[in-house]
């Protein structure tokens, strides 16, 4: 599963995101990509397609709610 995690207005540093998802997923995902611009910026997320889905974007969102940056946030999910 892939997953873009779109940010408007982050307020914190992406590669504190980036970090908090690599202890999350540790091997059963991979940031595979990032870019920023003007007050938005993303992260590319890759899911091993053996965990859930379902279990694999709550995951993330948890981790999203954690760092206090959800409502900056939009996530867009692809098989």
């Amino acid at each position: 599963m892939f997953v873009e995690i779109a940010f408007a207005g982050l307020p914190i540093d992406r590669d504190e995101v980036e970090e908090a998802l690599d202890a999350a997923f540790g091997p059963d995902g991979e940031i595979t990509g990032a870019g920023s611009g003007m007050e938005r910026c993303h992260l590319d997320l890759e899911i091993e397609g053996s965990l859930d889905r379902g279990v694999a974007l709550e995951r993330v969102r948890s981790v999203l709610a954690g760092l206090g940056v959800q409502e900056c946030t939009t996530l867009n999910v692809s098989d």
